[in-house]
């Protein structure tokens, strides 16, 4: 069914798995920019990542990372030397994305809701929400909503009747001064974008 007028839906089955930077695991692309952007020359890229093993983190010179565990029991992870430990779902934790991370498995696989951003070039924020929840995107900002946990609704303000369904793990981009109403009885993220004036 499509969405409200301006918004993109994206579909979890259209997803294809993709191996790490660095081989270790398996990611699932939901959304970046510019479009069609690799791995190495995106602004903002939004991913779903499978860590199935312990091992290193890739590495992204300049990029920062806000990474929500969305199953499994979560990671023992050391940043650049810190200890981080990520046990709690639905959780949003930033940490720098260019230090050397390593990540032990507290109790089997799991997967990562991950937001990677370069921070000279992209402001962005992240939080996991449920209920109801209206949404508006700042001006020049970009919101991408995704649901973690069952099914979530999507309409326009006073247009009940042009929404759409979200099943898990599918999302929705909404544009510049996109504004909607978002429902649901599990969890959803909601990403905010802004690409700063200039950078690419």
């Amino acid at each position: 069914m499509p969405g409200p007028a301006e918004i993109r839906i994206l579909r979890a089955a259209d997803r294809r798995a993709a191996p790490w930077k660095n081989g270790g695991g398996v990611t699932r692309e939901i959304a970046a920019w510019p479009e069609g952007a690799g791995t190495d020359d995106f602004a903002w890229r939004v991913s779903l990542a499978e860590v199935d093993a312990d091992g290193p983190f890739s590495r992204f010179p300049g990029v920062d990372r806000i990474l929500t565990l969305a199953e499994g029991a979560g990671m023992d992870l050391t940043v650049g030397g810190v200890r981080r430990l990520v046990d709690e779902r639905y959780a949003p934790r930033h940490f720098p994305g260019d230090r050397a991370t390593e990540c032990r498995l507290l109790g089997g696989p799991v997967v990562n809701f991950n937001v990677m951003y370069h921070r000279e070039r992209v402001r962005a924020r992240s939080a996991v929400v449920r209920g109801e929840l209206a949404l508006a995107a700042l001006p020049g900002e970009t919101l991408l909503v995704v649901a973690l946990e069952g099914p979530a609704t999507l309409h326009r303000p006073g247009s009940p009747g042009t929404g759409a369904g979200l099943g898990p793990y599918d999302a929705a981009l909404l544009p510049g001064s996109g504004t909607c109403v978002i429902r649901s009885e599990g969890r959803v993220a909601v990403v905010g974008t802004h690409v700063f004036t200039g950078a690419v």
